[in-house]
């Protein structure tokens, strides 16, 4: 009895987490929520569709993320451009490559970008995360791309113990977390982030405040959610 009731809570939780995602779909405005079909599982969220631009697919994988709950999301959306949208390879790179070059806080002199079928490839070294984030940004927006593959990396600039510090104060400061429920490892220019959160915004934030630690080459998230 206590395991069919146990299912009847796991089930229920799943049906408010779609209902949820679907209301956070229509509430975006840069998604179609007629074109997305949204399954749950466990706390895990599975999109799928097809949308006519790669900032849709996007938006509506980052929609899911916001909603209380999710524990991860598989974006199986498929990005169908139409005709009238088409360009060539070239076409996008140079478009990619203008659209770099006007962003302040890009150094496209560090990057390299190649385009296959409309995937853009992003190849690099910058020093800090946000340059990275930006990079991939600018260009998931331009109109023909079908998908980006960000492969630049960060180059490491301070200590470990320089980094776990400057991060557990960043987590001090920020207003949205309770940074005694969160422990920070760092192994060389890798942060591990371990604890508590109550909600996955919460959880992404802790993510985001190591990433803007200088030299942070990768963040590996193991906190975990506890409504």
């Amino acid at each position: 009895m206590a395991t069919a009731s146990a299912t009847a809570i796991m089930t229920s939780t799943d049906e408010q987490i779609q209902r949820d995602v679907l209301a956070e779909l229509k509430w975006d405005a840069r998604v179609q929520p007629n074109e997305i079909g949204v399954a749950v599982k466990d706390g895990v969220v599975t999109l799928t569709g097809w949308v006519d631009s790669y900032t849709k697919r996007w938006a509506a994988e980052e929609a899911a993320h916001r909603v209380r709950g999710v524990k991860a999301v598989a974006n199986d959306i498929e990005v169908r451009l139409p005709i009238s949208a088409e360009r060539t390879d070239a076409d996008i790179a140079a478009a990619a490559v203008r659209a770099l070059e006007w962003d302040a806080f890009v150094p496209v002199d560090k990057l390299d970008v190649t385009v296959s079928k409309g995937w853009v490839t992003l190849k690099g070294e910058v020093e800090w995360q946000y340059q990275r984030q930006d990079a991939e940004r600018v260009v998931r927006r331009l109109s023909s791309v079908k998908g980006v593959s960000n492969l630049i990396t960060v180059r490491p600039r301070l200590t470990p113990s320089e980094l776990k510090g400057k991060i557990e104060k960043a987590l001090v400061r920020s207003a949205e977390l309770d940074a005694e429920r969160i422990t920070v490892e760092v192994q060389g220019s890798k942060v591990i982030l371990k604890g508590t959160v109550r909600a996955w915004a919460e959880k992404e934030e802790a993510e985001r405040v190591a990433w803007s630690a200088p030299g942070i080459t990768s963040v590996e998230n193991r906190i975990t959610i506890m409504p």
